[in-house]
């Protein structure tokens, strides 16, 4: 695995300082359950380490510097892109019934799935405030990028929600999901400090190109880590995402291509009952064999690379553009 860049270790003070700063606004039991989700404190409200690879406020720094801008300009996105996340994610863990993240129990099995949903809201509704407080015309557009991303997690999710009742999904309707539940907001992230900076329409919409391709890569890499990745390091459940026979990316390659190991596998996805540990081996085995492991592996690694063409006509300096290439790299890389 490759190192953590950084690109993303070396902003993370300032961005949390500003989480924090920006989450008092909220009311105290709101506050309460976002201040869980995000790693600050335990359940009982006392400090804890914070978890998360906080990597979209990250990218939201260097994308002030690549609009040769202080990085300080891009907090008020970084922030409010870091929420719209975790709003996401509040949220996704009730729709999918997940109990753990981060390596202990889900905020909506502490405080309940109603308390969770309103932190989920409120984090939604604070991203937005925290850009329409800023009043330029730079900080306008971020707001307008930033609902527009919102809207298409939101579209992204219904489609995966939808696709739990389906048996004919193809992949390009996958990976049309993918781009808007992950790549969108990421598409955000990597253009919302140079929009606060007002950056060159070019720059903005050079990085929006390369956050939407290394969205991809990290989603074809989260559906693997699904799957084969270990729970000690992702902090879930071993096999987790075909125990609850998600449509991801090598599981619909693998169920699409034509093979005997795909019917086996269309056969264990559509049973009524819930699968055993030996079907669930079983399952991995056969989107393995059918092919789906080996073209995420390889799709990820060519979105990276489409992703760092779009650098090569931005115009912004070359250092810059190297740190943004060392985040794509890494997010192929990762083993969490």
């Amino acid at each position: 695995m490759t190192a953590v860049p950084a690109s993303i270790t070396d902003g993370r003070a300032l961005v949390d300082a500003a989480m924090r700063a920006s989450a008092e606004r909220l009311d105290p039991w709101t506050r309460r359950v976002v201040a869980y989700h995000l790693g600050w404190t335990d359940e009982h409200g006392r400090p804890a380490a914070a978890g998360g690879k906080a990597l979209r406020p990250a990218l939201a720094l260097l994308s002030a510097r690549a609009a040769a801008t202080p990085q300080e300009t891009a907090l008020p996105g970084a922030v409010a892109v870091e929420f719209v996340h975790a709003f996401s994610l509040l949220h996704d863990d009730i729709m999918d019934g997940d109990r753990t993240r981060r390596h202990r129990p889900a905020a909506w099995t502490v405080f309940g799935p109603s308390a969770a949903i309103l932190g989920g809201d409120a984090l939604l509704a604070l991203s937005e405030e925290l850009l329409l407080d800023e009043q330029t015309r730079g900080a306008h557009w971020a707001a307008r990028a930033l609902t527009a991303a919102t809207q298409r997690l939101i579209s992204g999710q219904a489609f995966d929600l939808g696709f739990e009742q389906r048996g004919d999904v193809t992949l390009d309707e996958c990976l049309t999901m993918a781009a808007d539940k992950t790549g969108a907001l990421l598409a955000c992230a990597c253009s919302i400090g140079a929009m606060l900076g007002e950056g060159p329409t070019r720059l903005v919409t050079a990085l929006a190109e390369f956050g939407a391709e290394m969205g991809l890569a990290f989603q074809l890499v989260d559906d693997l880590l699904g799957i084969w990745g270990s729970p000690g390091t992702t902090g879930k459940p071993v096999l987790s995402d075909l125990r609850a026979r998600k449509k991801s990316l090598p599981a619909v390659y693998a169920l699409t291509a034509g093979t005997a190991e795909s019917d086996r596998l269309a056969e264990l996805y559509a049973a009524p009952e819930p699968p055993s540990e030996d079907d669930l081996r079983e399952m991995a085995r056969l989107v393995e064999a059918a092919g789906g492991r080996d073209w995420a592996a390889a799709e990820a690694d060519r979105r990276v690379a489409s992703a760092e063409k779009h650098l090569a006509d931005s115009g912004m300096d070359d250092a810059v553009r190297a740190e943004f290439r060392d985040v794509a790299r890494f997010v192929t890389s990762r083993d969490h």
